[in-house]
């Protein structure tokens, strides 16, 4: 936008014989907009406001996308094209996400989570998570210099249960977690989780998003409880009391699945406890997993990185087995990868080529996987997706369905109220140059023969005759060409710097 006095400045340099582009470097403006305010098309101190062009296709977009909410992008850019939509297809797709057009389709909301069967209802019950820290694990565990302790509770009926895990990383707790709800027989709709640093933001005290997508796959939502204080102490008899009493049992030549094993057993026989006087929980009988979701068939597929060393007889030590790899790497740095919804490990180098790949053992079982292994291939395949878990999507290259009666009534109401350019429509008058005198001591510039936008009126046909070319409508451009003879219309001859007025 141009000021009064920037304007009156570009009409005094344009009367001295300026060109347009020297005015715009002078006056650090864009040529477009110099030339716009000397060919009247904008008014001076009024900022011009373009609508948007998508906004009067939205109705159109909204009922073809509801009738087949997917619809790929392409077609419906074509069909837009056809009704007069002027935009690029990028400024398609960006108002398609801006206004959030293409609506949620229920059939793929109901298949989120895999499995065949149908998903469960919500529960409403809540599972309380609790991470335990014990100092001075035994050396063959591979914990470094401490052991990690994940519990699940359900606080209405007090069942609880525990497994180990190895670390206190992403993965790692992804693995604990989906581990101890099918130990516990079940999901809640809620999780309330200790403020670890995987699962929850230090400065928010939110659920970090990819937590929440975790979450989100097994069906609850997540809630980070605050963060205890200092000398806050487990109740006594609670799950957490209990779980510090074992680690006491855990010594030091203890294997690691036997000690997972005797957790297990202990969090069973505190199912079948009898109940203290005024205590809220088990009643002297086992108590079933009731008011819990089903879990999905396979675990969030998040991906375990376990650095490793060669041992001097060419294994891999991987939870509690041992995976040969190729001869000479004793001593080597290797890294373990398992993703948790596969049934095979990869070996690999630490930049990620991989030397050996096994099918996994059993947690713990203390088995030598040894022999050639499976086969590696240089592109993973791709992932199987199961009969229904789409049904409302079309197989690729399947053609789209026809629009729908009321598709095909917004485009009519369409092509009312956007006429084809060039077919007898009246164009629409461009803004007035504002009545400002020109600065002392320069001349007016001569009118222009036939009128300032003669020479703008003209472009407008010429491209609305080849826009027609390029869709092959041969009684448009007659029309068009008729339209533009026989307009009393002339161009005005180009003029050259001489033939401007100059400052007396």
């Amino acid at each position: 936008m141009l000021t009064e006095k920037e304007y009156r400045d570009v009409c005094a340099l344009r009367g001295q014989g300026w060109s347009v582009s020297a005015i715009a470097r002078h006056l650090g403006r864009d040529r477009k907009t110099v030339r716009s305010y000397l060919a009247g098309d904008r008014t001076v101190g009024v900022r011009r406001t373009e609508q948007d062009g998508f906004l009067r296709y939205s109705r159109y977009c909204r009922q073809r996308l509801l009738d087949e909410p997917h619809l790929r992008a392409t077609v419906l850019f074509d069909e837009l094209v056809e009704l007069g939509y002027r935009g690029g297809y990028s400024t398609f797709t960006r108002a398609l996400r801006k206004y959030r057009v293409r609506p949620a389709c229920e059939r793929c909301l109901a298949s989120l989570r895999p499995g065949d069967g149908p998903v469960s209802a919500p529960s409403v019950e809540d599972v309380r998570f609790d991470w335990l820290s014990f100092p001075d694990p035994p050396a063959g565990w591979g914990c470094r210099s401490q052991a990690h302790v994940l519990m699940a509770s359900v606080p209405r009926t007090g069942r609880w249960r525990a497994v180990l895990a190895e670390s206190s990383e992403f993965p790692q707790l992804v693995e604990a977690t989906d581990r101890v709800l099918r130990h516990l027989g079940g999901t809640g709709g809620r999780w309330l989780f200790d403020p670890v640093a995987a699962a929850c933001c230090p400065g928010t005290g939110r659920a970090t998003a990819a937590f929440a997508r975790v979450a989100r796959y097994y069906g609850a939502a997540v809630d980070c409880r605050t963060t205890r204080g200092a000398g806050a102490r487990p109740a006594a008899g609670g799950p957490e009391a209990i779980a510090r009493f074992w680690w006491r049992t855990v010594g030091g030549h203890t294997r690691l699945q036997a000690a997972q094993d005797g957790l297990d057993q202990l969090a069973r026989w505190t199912d079948t406890v009898p109940a203290q006087p005024g205590d809220a929980g088990p009643t002297g009988r086992p108590v079933a997993a009731s008011g819990l979701s089903a879990l999905p068939a396979a675990p969030f597929p998040a991906l375990i990185r376990a650095p490793r060393t060669v041992t001097r007889h060419n294994l891999v030590a991987f939870r509690g087995n041992l995976y040969a790899v190729p001869f000479d790497l004793v001593g080597a740095l290797v890294e373990v990868r398992w993703r948790l919804d596969e049934t095979h490990l990869s070996i690999s180098t630490m930049r990620g080529a991989v030397i050996a790949r096994h099918f996994l053992a059993p947690r713990g079982a203390g088995l030598v996987v040894c022999g050639r292994g499976l086969d590696i291939t240089l592109e993973r395949p791709g992932r199987s997706v199961p009969a229904g878990a789409w049904p409302c999507r079309e197989r690729d290259g399947a053609v789209s369905r026809p629009p729908s009666a009321a598709a095909l009534a917004e485009a009519a109401a369409l092509r009312v109220r956007i006429p084809a350019q060039g077919q007898g429509r009246a164009l629409p008058p461009r803004a007035a140059r504002p009545d400002i005198p020109p600065p002392a001591g320069t001349a007016a510039l001569p009118p222009v023969p036939g009128g300032p936008n003669v020479a703008v009126e003209v472009r407008r046909a010429i491209t609305a005759i080849t826009e027609a070319a390029r869709s092959g409508d041969d009684g448009r451009i007659r029309a068009l060409l008729a339209d533009l003879a026989s307009a009393d219309t002339a161009l005005p001859a180009p003029r050259g710097r001489a033939d401007l007025p100059l400052v007396e």
